[in-house]
């Protein structure tokens, strides 16, 4: 064989191998496209038990309970029509709270509860640290704030 051909081959074959590559990858991620499921796209979708996915929502007023044990922590979370109760151990972000969004990562249990491994607390865009907000309360305010 020519190593001209030699070269044709090998490009050949390397193309096909990211070819290859890139359809893997594809298809390991398809099922992770999604950000997060929403209590009712949860319900909606089947989601498997016990496979890694992340709850999106807002935490439902007055469903936060702290277990004696200081670090477990029940609460539900809503999308205002469905609603899912949610489990995790560990020490929670400083800006989760009632009321508030929150993406939590996973896994459901057979009694349609979630177990989380950890939690992500979520602000909106008018968001601002309390340091600063004590500092200056009119550092960031405007006109479309206060309509």
């Amino acid at each position: 064989m020519k190593a001209k051909n030699q070269r044709l081959v090998l490009a050949l074959l390397a193309l096909v191998a990211l070819v290859g590559a890139a359809l893997l990858a594809m298809s390991a991620l398809k099922d992770q496209a999604a950000y997060f499921y929403t209590p009712s796209d949860a319900k909606k979708d089947h989601v498997d038990v016990g496979r890694a996915v992340r709850l999106g929502g807002m935490v439902q007023k007055g469903s936060i309970q702290r277990l004696a044990d200081g670090v477990t922590i029940n609460f539900v979370v809503t999308d205002n029509v469905e609603t899912v109760p949610v489990r995790f151990q560990g020490i929670v972000p400083d800006l989760f709270k009632e009321d508030s969004g929150v993406v939590a990562e996973g896994s459901f249990q057979p009694d349609g509860s979630f177990v989380a491994t950890n939690i992500l607390a979520k602000h909106d865009e008018r968001y601002m640290p309390p340091q600063v907000s004590m500092k200056n309360p009119a550092m960031h305010e405007s006109e479309s704030l206060k309509k």
